[in-house]
């Protein structure tokens, strides 16, 4: 399940970062872009801390743009990245990465699908023609896929079939989108992953897997000038081709709470509460997004925050509780908590307990302690972020890959520095509504006592 737990991150970082008044403006300053003539844009963040650099593409492809039927083929088509083109043998991809001394994987989101390496600085134009060959020469042939979709279909069951958590945040998407493409699953739905061919993939590939739909971000101890022109020379060669059209899929209105049980095997019940959100769309404008990030992290954000003290520690309805947003997406935005209740205590007595817990921040509102805290620690994991040039690439990513730009990374820090404690009771009130409100409760079933699954061969992450 795919909670961002802004408890967990806020015990890596230190007291005493999280009390400085950093700035962090600017920090975007040091990158250059360049825009190829086939559409291909290319974005280079110089940091010379160490002689390594990362070289990522991301493909605005994602499950988003699947079609019934086909749910998972995004996420199949990265496995299949990794099976050799015309002139790079299956397998020799990461041979080469290896040999090199570096480290890659993939990732596939709703939105998105990128493909990475970290390398010494020496290797990085071997990146770039490595990627390059894969982006217009990939193989994708019935035999290699009957076999790699037998390991997609294994992860699945390993990582949600056989995880009851992990059920209940499908179920809670299915539930909460009607007509939006995130209600499907990125892994996909198994049935569509039985009958799902290799063409399927190669169709894929075909339609997204194309310089005018693609990012190249490349961050650390390189010159842009110079990988500028590494790109021209490996990227540069392939042709744009028109994309398919992507037609607006807006969710219809929500009317009431739905409400979801699952039946799983597990130790104990599970509670999952979701609220349809705003999410960034025009800095100019939005400051609902930054409002609710903040509330999340008064929610959860360290061990004082409010739900862990009031209903971990004070009223022991719950063994942990958790809360996580995030604003930066291609769709629509879920405001989400989550919590195990106690020995003895049900679902419903969690529930119950959050609910007031909300119903009193919106009457009470935050405190300027509280709020002043909580921004100190925003900051603090900006801080930490940057200090690593992988997620400086992911970052830009991200931002880019959602309709924004890595220029608005600064201004949503300096937009969250800025919100007030009003801002955070408003948007409590607006948002964390029945009206938007999906529950899913997990209802424990006896464990068995199967042996657990094998590791899946040739997993790629």
């Amino acid at each position: 399940m795919r909670i961002q737990s802004f408890r967990r991150l806020c015990r890596c970082l230190s007291a005493l970062v999280m009390a400085m008044a950093v700035s962090t403006a600017g920090a975007q300053s040091g990158v250059q872009e360049r825009k190829l003539a086939n559409g291909l844009r290319v974005i280079v963040k110089e940091d010379h801390r160490a002689p390594t650099a990362v070289h990522m593409v991301w493909y605005v492809a994602g499950s988003m743009d699947e079609v019934s039927g086909t749910s998972g083929v995004a996420h199949v088509l990265e496995h299949m990245m990794f099976k050799g083109t015309k002139t790079v043998e299956s397998g020799e991809f990461s041979r080469r990465i290896a040999a090199a001394g570096g480290r890659e994987n993939a990732f596939t989101n709703r939105d998105y699908t990128a493909y990475f390496q970290q390398v010494p600085k020496s290797a990085l134009a071997q990146m770039l023609q490595l990627e390059a060959d894969r982006m217009s020469n990939l193989l994708v042939t019935e035999s290699e896929f009957s076999r790699e979709i037998k390991v997609v279909m294994e992860e699945r069951r390993l990582r949600t079939d056989d995880q009851a958590r992990a059920l209940v945040y499908e179920a809670l998407n299915a539930e909460a989108y009607v007509a939006h493409p995130y209600r499907r699953p990125v892994i996909g739905w198994m049935n569509d992953l039985t009958n799902m061919g290799y063409l399927d993939a190669r169709n894929w590939y075909a339609h997204w897997y194309v310089p005018n739909n693609a990012l190249v971000v490349v961050v650390g101890d390189a010159m842009a000038e110079e990988v500028f022109a590494l790109a021209q020379r490996y990227y540069g060669r392939i042709k744009a081709r028109a994309l398919p059209v992507r037609k607006p899929q807006i969710e219809p209105e929500q009317r009431g709470v739905r409400r979801v049980v699952v039946k799983a095997p597990a130790e104990l019940p599970y509670l999952l509460m979701g609220w349809k959100c705003p999410v960034l769309r025009d800095m100019d404008k939005d400051w609902q997004p930054q409002a609710l990030e903040v509330l999340m992290w008064v929610l959860d954000g360290n061990e004082s925050a409010r739900l862990n003290q009031s209903l971990v520690r004070e009223s022991r309805l719950a063994g942990e509780v958790g809360a996580g947003y995030d604003p930066i997406g291609r769709g629509a935005g879920l405001c989400l908590i989550e919590g195990t209740p106690s020995k003895g205590k049900s679902a419903a007595e969690l529930e119950a307990g959050l609910r007031a817990e909300l119903a009193r921040l919106v009457q009470d509102g935050v405190t300027e302690d509280e709020l002043a805290r909580v921004k100190a620690q925003v900051v603090a994991s900006q801080v930490f972020k940057r200090d690593s040039i992988f997620g400086q690439a992911m970052e830009i990513g991200q931002y880019e890959t959602a309709g924004l730009s890595y220029r608005d990374i600064d201004r949503v820090l300096e937009g969250v520095k800025a919100v007030s404690a009003e801002q955070v009771r408003a948007v409590a009130k607006q948002y964390l509504v029945d009206d938007q409100l999906t529950v899913v409760v997990l209802d424990p079933q006896p464990l068995d006592n199967a042996a657990p699954r094998p590791a899946m061969p040739g997993a790629r992450h």
